[in-house]
C-alpha cells in the first residue's frame, strides 16, 4: 500500500498539488477498500474513524480532485449514487463492471474489451478515443440460481 501511496503522491505533486493529511487520510481508505465501490459518505464515515476533524466537504473536494487527476474514477451504476474507484496502477483505460439489477452486487472486469471498438470508432469517424467506461446490467450467477 505504501507503494501505491508514494506513486499518488507523485502524481498529485507533478500536477502541483500536495498530499495533504486529510488527502492521505482519504487515499488509505480507497487503498484499503479498493474491492469496494464507496461513496462519497462511505469514504467519509471511514475517513473520520481515522481522522475525526475531516469534514465531508473535505472528502467531497479531495474525491472530485483525485477524480480529475485520474487516481480514481468516479462512477455511477444508474442509482444516483456516485461511487469512487480507485485507477488500476498504470491502467489505460476504466475498468467493465457487471452490475445485478437483483442483489445490486458488482464485478468487475479487469480485462479492456474494447479495444477493437476504439480502433474502428478512431479508423472510421477519426474520433481519438481517450478512456471508455462499459457496464452491464444483468442478473448474476448467484441470483439466477436462486431464481432456479
Amino acid at each position: 500500500m505504501e507503494h501505491r501511496l508514494d506513486r499518488i503522491k507523485e502524481e498529485l505533486h507533478a500536477q502541483s498539488y500536495k498530499l495533504t493529511p486529510q488527502r492521505e487520510a482519504t487515499v488509505r481508505v480507497l487503498l484499503e477498500r479498493e474491492e469496494d465501490h464507496l461513496s462519497a459518505e462511505d469514504v467519509y464515515l471511514l475517513v473520520k474513524e481515522k481522522a475525526p476533524e475531516i469534514g465531508l466537504a473535505t472528502v467531497y473536494r479531495t474525491l472530485e480532485l483525485l477524480s480529475d487527476l485520474k487516481v480514481v474514477d468516479k462512477i455511477n451504476f444508474g442509482d444516483g449514487v456516485s461511487r469512487y474507484d480507485l485507477r488500476k496502477e498504470g491502467a489505460k483505460h476504466f475498468h467493465h463492471h457487471l452490475v445485478c439489477t437483483e442483489c445490486g452486487s458488482v464485478e468487475e472486469i479487469m480485462d479492456d474489451l474494447l479495444e477493437d471498438v476504439e480502433t474502428v470508432v478512431q479508423d472510421q469517424w477519426g474520433f481519438l478515443v481517450q478512456d471508455h467506461r462499459l457496464t452491464f446490467h444483468g442478473i448474476c450467477r448467484a441470483c439466477q440460481q436462486k431464481n432456479n
